[in-house]
C-alpha cells in the first residue's frame, strides 16, 4: 500500500507543472551514442509520448554524429574535424543526408509504436534556412543559421504532432549543408519562443568537477556559464551545449535544461519535480523551481 501511496503523491506533485506547460513549445534535442541504446531511446520516446499526453506541444531534433562517422569509415572516406566541426565535403554530405534520413524515420517509426502521434521533417526541406559558415578554414557544406520556417513547425505542433526535425538546413541557392544540431535545436526553440529546451547528453548535467558527481550545478544564469567557460571549468563538448542553451534563452527561450538520459524517465524527473535531476539554465536571477 505504502508503494502505491508514493506513486500518487508523485502525480500530485506533478499536478502543477502539467497545469503550467499545457499547450507549451518544449524543444528536445538527443543525438550521440545514447541514440543507439535501445532502452534509452524508448525511455525517451515514452517520456515523449507523455509530454504529448498532457497537451505539451514537442519538437524533437535529432543529431546522428557516430552514424555518420561509422558510415564514412565503412566507405574509406577519413572523417575530419575542425575546431569540432565535421568538415563536409560533397561524398561527406551525402552520406550525413543519407544517415539523418533513416535516422529521423527510424525515430518515427519507433514513436509509432508506442502510439504516438508523429511526424518527420528534414531541416533542409525549406524549415532551417543558412548561409555557409565562415572559419579558418573551408569546412565544406557547413551552414550557420539564418531564420527557422516557424510557420510550417506551428502547423504541425498545432495538430499535435510530436515534430521530429534532422540537423540539416538550405540555402537561399537551394543547397543542403549539414548543421550542429544543437545549434539547430537551440535556433527552433528560439524562434518558436519555446517554454523549454531541453539538451539530453550522456553526463549529469554541468558539473563544477567532472570527477565528483556531487558537484552538480543544478541552477545557472547566462552569466555564469560564461564565468565558467572562462575558468575552464565548463569545456570540451560541454561548451557548444550551455553557449547553445545561452543562445536560446536570448532569443526568448524561458528555461533550457541539459540532463543525463541515461536516468530512466529522465524528462518528466526534470520537468515534473520540484527537484529535478540535471541542471537548468535561466536568463538572469537564479530560478530554483521546475515552473
Amino acid at each position: 500500500m505504502e508503494n502505491f501511496i508514493k506513486k500518487a503523491a508523485v502525480l500530485i506533485e506533478a499536478i502543477p507543472y502539467i497545469h503550467a506547460f499545457r499547450r507549451k513549445v518544449f524543444v528536445i534535442k538527443y543525438g550521440g551514442s545514447i541514440l543507439d541504446d535501445p532502452a534509452i531511446r524508448k525511455n525517451i520516446f515514452q517520456d515523449i509520448i507523455f509530454l504529448s499526453y498532457v497537451g505539451i506541444r514537442t519538437v524533437l531534433v535529432h543529431g546522428g554524429g557516430p552514424h555518420i562517422t561509422s558510415r564514412l569509415k565503412e566507405e574509406g572516406i577519413k572523417p575530419e574535424f575542425h575546431e569540432g566541426i565535421r568538415v563536409t565535403d560533397k561524398a561527406t554530405l551525402r552520406i550525413v543526408q543519407e544517415e539523418l534520413d533513416k535516422l529521423n524515420k527510424r525515430i518515427v517509426e519507433e514513436i509509432k509504436e508506442l502510439k504516438g502521434a508523429v511526424t518527420g521533417l528534414k531541416g533542409e526541406e525549406n524549415i532551417v534556412y543558412v548561409e555557409k559558415k565562415k572559419a579558418s578554414k573551408d569546412l565544406g557544406y557547413v551552414g550557420t543559421i539564418t531564420s527557422i520556417e516557424r510557420e510550417t513547425l506551428e502547423d504541425h505542433l498545432h495538430k499535435e504532432y510530436i515534430t521530429v526535425v534532422s540537423p540539416m538546413g538550405i540555402s537561399l541557392e537551394k543547397q543542403p549543408h549539414n548543421i550542429n544540431a544543437d545549434e539547430v535545436a537551440s535556433a527552433i526553440a528560439g524562434s518558436l519562443k519555446a517554454e523549454k529546451l531541453v539538451l539530453l547528453t550522456n553526463v549529469q548535467g554541468v558539473m563544477r568537477n567532472i570527477e565528483d558527481p556531487g558537484s552538480l550545478l543544478s541552477t545557472l544564469t547566462a552569466d555564469e556559464v560564461t564565468s565558467l567557460i572562462e575558468q575552464k571549468i565548463v569545456e570540451g563538448g560541454m561548451i557548444p551545449k550551455v553557449n547553445s542553451c545561452v543562445a536560446a534563452l536570448t532569443g526568448g527561450v524561458r528555461k533550457a535544461h541539459i540532463i543525463d538520459a541515461r536516468i530512466q524517465h529522465a524528462l518528466l524527473l526534470e520537468i515534473f519535480t520540484d527537484r529535478g535531476i540535471g541542471t537548468q539554465i535561466v536568463k538572469k536571477s537564479p530560478d530554483t523551481s521546475n515552473l
